[in-house]
């Protein structure tokens, strides 16, 4: 009997399932096994990422190293289940894409976010659509690292097209062999997709001068995309694995993975970025929703998420990276502790200042902006290095109380609980911060949201012909958090 007979006269609930979490600064192999009836989530595999400047100057992922590193989280996890790999889902941050040629290898490494490029493209593309025009088809947050200037920077470098483009976790699931697609939370951060259609707006595509044919098909979270081919599928573990979309885009499984019912909850994605939002049935595009730049993102067939992006642990990591380069490195528990017993900031820092989203120096950028405003210089040596921390946590505090009140306004909401999510949640100083800057009660979340909601949408994907209710991802959700951690 072939190992592929044997996986299907096995019972579905004794299968494993592995999720990938792409991060901008690691990644991780997450496996799912079930005992007695009950699943057990296992960190298997965590790896370093981060952007590398490429010879050209320019900012680059690594995807070889990616993709190395994804490969032997799976082939350990396919030791680890004997008893066979059910599906196959990843997630990750968006906005960054793979370029491909016609037998579906990657044209190039794929730019970062960051790149400078980003912001000369969005200047000469508003000179042909007012950015006014893009947000009213889109209802998204305009930021120079959406996918759509990105593309328009490659149009004016004359890159190739290529024959497809992909979201990097749609490019992985395609690589083992599901169809080409982006899925719909993930392709509504691209700036390219009609708000009210659902599908990719042809007036920006032609102003931008993007070849439709090029767009891969839109899918909703929880889509079956295909099976597992390759060397990967000749491991006994991956005999019959589906490969499946779950919400690509890392917040909106995170979101999916928040055990909350009702509706009367926000959220804040604590990482790299600070992404605060709330579940909304009905997109919010109006005046004051354009003027303070929250965004609509997909969530599922029938959410939305209305959120604003600021920023986040950047802040932090930055500064951590200087004092390390220093030759004086600080443990991020250690610094959060030293920081709660600082002194309360003199002031509070923009966290949106654009120069506070750079690379390099962030202790000096901070003073920079304290200059600016006639305020005494921090001392940026390592030494007073909870000073500076905690007026970072601080400030980001008083910028998410300041978005959960306007949330509530916009949402209609009136938000009894937040849900604090992301590996930054467990920083127990800014959750009482934010509780006291918000008079709200912070609830922790997983520190891994974003792996419980991949799971839940595979496993909710499995139970049904058609893509996933949100009822039945939060019905697994809840189950996932109740059992084991990721460890």
């Amino acid at each position: 009997m072939s190992s592929t007979q044997q996986r299907e006269e096995m019972p579905a609930a004794t299968r494993a399932s592995v999720a990938v979490d792409l991060g901008a600064e690691s990644c991780r192999v997450s496996l799912l096994r079930w005992a007695n009836g009950l699943p057990h989530m296992q960190l298997v595999h965590r790896f370093a990422n981060g952007p590398v400047l490429a010879p050209d100057g320019t900012m680059r992922w690594p995807l070889d190293q990616i993709l190395s590193g994804v490969d032997h989280g799976l082939r350990l996890c396919a030791e680890l289940a004997p008893e066979g790999i059910r599906s196959l889902g990843v997630d990750g941050w968006a906005v960054d894409y793979v370029r491909l040629d016609v037998s579906g290898n990657p044209l190039e490494a794929p730019f970062c976010y960051r790149d400078e490029r980003n912001a000369a493209a969005a200047d000469q593309l508003h000179q042909r659509i007012s950015p006014d025009r893009l947000r009213e088809i889109t209802g998204l947050q305009l930021q120079p690292l959406n996918t759509l200037y990105q593309r328009f920077a490659d149009h004016l470098a004359a890159k190739p097209d290529g024959a497809v483009w992909l979201n990097l976790p749609e490019y992985l699931l395609h690589r083992w062999g599901g169809r080409p697609v982006a899925e719909y939370s993930n392709a509504t951060h691209t700036q390219m997709i009609d708000l009210q259609t659902r599908h990719w707006s042809p007036e920006i595509l032609q102003t931008a001068e993007l070849p439709p044919a090029t767009m891969p098909e839109i899918v909703c979270a929880g889509t079956l995309v295909g099976k597992l081919r390759g060397p990967l599928a000749d491991l006994p573990a991956f005999a019959d694995t589906a490969l499946i979309a779950p919400a690509c885009h890392d917040t909106a499984s995170a979101v999916a993975g928040i055990p909350a019912a009702g509706e009367d909850w926000a959220y804040i994605s604590l990482g790299t970025w600070s992404l605060v939002g709330t579940p909304v049935l009905q997109p919010c595009n109006g005046e004051e929703a354009r003027a303070e730049q929250f965004t609509n993102l997909g969530l599922d067939r029938d959410r939305t998420l209305l959120q604003k992006n600021v920023n986040g642990m950047w802040l932090l990591k930055q500064c951590m990276l200087h004092w390390e380069e220093q030759g004086s490195p600080w443990e991020i528990a250690a610094l959060c502790a030293a920081a709660e017993l600082a002194p309360t900031p003199d002031t509070l820092l923009d966290v949106d200042d654009p120069e506070l989203l750079k690379m390099g120096d962030m202790p000096a950028r901070i003073n920079t902006q304290r200059q600016t405003r006639d305020l005494t210089p921090l001392d940026e040596s390592s030494a007073a290095a909870p000073a500076m921390a905690s007026l970072i946590f601080h400030s980001l505090a008083a910028r998410y109380a300041t978005l959960l009140q306007q949330l509530e306004r916009l949402s209609g909401k009136q938000f009894t609980r937040i849900y604090a999510v992301g590996g930054a949640s467990r920083n127990a100083f800014l959750r009482r911060l934010t509780e006291e800057a918000s008079g709200k009660p912070v609830l922790l979340g997983s520190p891994e949201s974003s792996t419980v909601g991949n799971f839940a949408l595979q496993l909710a994907a499995l139970d049904a012909s058609t893509a996933p209710s949100h009822e039945r991802a939060h019905r697994y959700a809840a189950m996932l958090c109740d059992s084991s951690p990721v460890a």
